[in-house]
């Protein structure tokens, strides 16, 4: 038995090579790993089931126990370095199939990144079903333990308008007991389409009573799916992209082609909080450098509890005077300027509305730019709505096909940016937009669900999907290259699409389009678990008819994040609009400290219905917290886990805030309901 075990950044990963058969025996914390009691058959590092192949066992709905896991050979294991840190390649063959899969460790982060390579080595074309992107047996184990009491398993619920809602189960409440060695039942997520955290987030949490936590991203803009069962008593974890069993993906490949699998990355610490820290700086890591998530500038957008897509320039004037006078940085125009009337369903040829500007869109973009500001426009480019003239005169092969047909959803057509042709359009549409209004900001959305994918120039509907995912990620990557001052907002429906294809590229995220201020507090609390703090665009829109508290609460939602401002500025009495601007300086004085900021979700994750939440973001010495009061509370008391030696109110600077610090605990009194406040703590013995 040839065991070799290699340690980076606190990751422990032990291969056993035995009988020319390898095994991945353990990747998780540093801990002492006696080999001869792991050596179990099932051990493996990927599943791949090859169409017309023995799927082995008893496999009920799991990928797990694929065809070719018993018959891949070792064909060795390299080391290398490179700009993140230290790269292990396990690469494994059969007569016809060589398999590469990739982990790569990042110094001074726990987290490894991994993605596997399948290439028919054959002179004959087969046909993939299955092909994971990471597999994990015995996790947080080398023998076996007590899993279904000694567990729970981190679920994040996603939904439009309710995002980032994690709920915490054991193994038992999800149905997966100890009745047999190994089980037929599974916990598993999937997601089918191009919105890829439409139902949940593409993620998932592990975390061991006494200690111990393991949390995963996949990081793909379309199909996914992860499962956790268990095989001879041991618990494992799979993680995929789009599959045959679970969303009609099918791959042919013929000899001396190539497929590479989605990308994911897991995270292992010894709890919660410190998973969610390795995978944040690990997300800054990965990502494209972008200079606006370094200077954090404000952003004010015209349509959330505003304009709500009906811009003109009569209604624009005095909110852009606002904005500017308020310290925004960036404005955006959101839909509607592209169409006079209803534009839902005409959407695709991104010209200016001719009666909604008077003396053209430019002459109003050029007024915004004239306040100081960098003029932004809303884009939903991948689609084309059906009463789109544009979209009657095209070929089928612009769009997606199912049985002959264009997909249609919500009134839109989906293009296929798979198809050259459709890549050239896009490119004319922003050099366009750039070169003749020079906008220097697009929020680019996406409102439909296109299904499971199309079969245009594919072997299935799923591939074709997957091709179409990565050619706008490089069409999103070229947009960079030519422009790289360029900032792109990912929006789909607010956060229908939360994933690490896309945010390694673009630099803000939408994180929701709740227009209820009071329920946005909630996914402002977790939002931090789907996306970098500093990516975060959170809305902060006062009402019209509403008050200080309410201002103050809108602003509170904002602040630890990256300020998303709206709300109608024009109508804001003058004492509210002053506190809507001490809001963005006081953004200003601290962005600095945010933009390296850690997430702390100090009432562990917040619900809707719960009586108060709270968030944290960690900047060295420094400790920000934002408490939300959601109830008749007369007090709220909020476990610190750190020494703190001060405490000041942070936000609003001259309004009564009643709190008291006790050692590790901060106290607020909150006068009212629906009261929010930020305060600022120095960390300390």
């Amino acid at each position: 038995m040839d065991v070799r075990t290699y340690l980076f950044n606190g990751i422990k990963t032990v291969f056993c090579i035995d009988g020319g058969q390898v095994r991945l025996l353990y990747m998780g914390a540093d801990r002492e790993i006696r080999a001869e009691e792991t050596n179990c058959r099932w051990f493996r590092a990927a599943e791949v089931q090859i169409s017309g192949e023995n799927h082995n066992d008893h496999h009920f709905n799991k990928l797990f126990g694929a065809s070719e896991g018993f018959k891949l050979r070792f064909a060795g294991i390299r080391q290398e370095r490179n700009r993140y840190g230290d790269l292990l390649v396990l690469r494994q063959e059969t007569e016809r199939l060589e398999t590469e899969i990739f982990y790569q460790f990042y110094d001074g982060i726990s987290v490894v990144s991994t993605y596997m390579v399948c290439r028919n080595k054959s002179d004959s074309p087969f046909t993939l079903d299955i092909a994971t992107t990471y597999e994990n047996v015995g996790i947080f184990q080398e023998t076996p333990f007590d899993w279904e009491n000694e567990l729970t398993i981190g679920i994040p619920h996603n939904a439009w308008k309710g995002e980032c809602v994690w709920k915490k189960y054991t193994p038992r409440e999800l149905g997966l007991y100890h009745v047999a060695p190994f089980s037929g039942k599974r916990i598993s997520l999937r997601n089918t389409g191009g919105w890829s955290s439409c139902e949940h987030l593409p993620m998932g949490l592990i975390e061991r009573k006494g200690g111990g936590a393991v949390l995963w991203q996949i990081e793909h803009n379309g199909s996914w799916s992860w499962e956790i069962s268990t095989i001879e008593d041991r618990l494992y974890l799979i993680l995929s992209g789009p599959s045959g069993p679970e969303n009609a993906w099918e791959k042919c490949l013929g000899a001396g082609e190539t497929f590479e699998t989605v990308h994911a990355a897991v995270v292992f610490a010894k709890d919660e909080r410190e998973v969610f820290f390795e995978l944040t700086k690990y997300r800054r890591a990965v990502r494209r450098p972008n200079a606006d998530n370094e200077t954090l500038p404000v952003i004010f957008n015209d349509y959330m509890n505003c304009l709500f897509g009906d811009p003109t320039t009569e209604k624009e004037i005095p909110l852009i005077d606002r904005a500017a006078e308020i310290g925004a940085e960036y404005y955006c125009i959101d839909c509607g300027w592209y169409d006079d009337g209803d534009w839902w369903t005409t959407v695709g040829e991104w010209q200016p509305a001719k009666t909604r500007f008077k003396g053209g869109l430019k002459k109003l973009v050029d007024y915004i730019k004239s306040k100081g500001m960098i003029a932004g426009l809303w884009l939903e480019i991948e689609v084309m709505g059906m009463d789109s003239r544009l979209a009657a005169s095209l070929p089928d092969d612009w769009f997606f096909m199912r049985n002959g047909r264009r997909v249609i959803d919500h009134g839109r057509y989906q293009l296929d940016f798979s198809n050259p042709a459709v890549v050239a359009y896009a490119d004319s549409v922003v050099d366009r937009l750039i070169g003749d209004y020079g906008v220097g900001y697009l929020k680019i959305d996406y409102n439909i669900q296109c299904g499971r994918g199309t079969e245009t120039g594919g072997h299935s509907f799923g591939e074709g999907l997957l091709r179409h995912n990565r050619a706008y990620l490089a069409w999103l990557a070229s947009l960079f290259e030519r422009y790289p001052a360029l900032v792109v907002e990912n929006c789909a429906s607010g956060g229908l699409r939360m994933d690490y294809a896309g945010l390694r590229l673009c630099s803000v995220q939408s994180v929701s389009d709740q227009t209820d201020y009071k329920i946005m507090a909630a996914i402002v609390a977790n939002c931090a678990t789907a996306v970098a703090p500093e990516q975060a665009a959170v809305w902060s829109y006062p009402m019209k008819n509403g008050d200080k508290e309410e201002t103050v609460f809108n602003m509170v939602n904002a602040l630890l994040f990256r300020v998303q401002q709206s709300g109608n500025l024009a109508e804001l009495s003058e004492e509210r609009l002053r506190l809507v601007g001490e809001g963005v300086a006081y953004y200003k004085k601290i962005r600095a400290d945010l933009r390296e900021s850690l997430p702390l979700f100090l009432t562990d994750f917040s619900y809707y219905d719960a009586p108060y939440c709270a968030y944290g973001a960690l900047c060295g010495k420094k400790l920000y917290v934002a408490v939300w009061n959601l109830d008749n509370l007369g007090r709220i008391e909020i476990d610190l886990p750190y020494p703190v030696k001060f405490c000041r109110a942070g936000f609003p600077e001259n309004m009564e805030t009643k709190y008291a610090l006790q050692e590790r605990t901060l106290i607020f009194e909150p006068s009212q309901k629906y009261q929010a406040r930020l305060f600022e703590l120095e960390i300390g013995g």
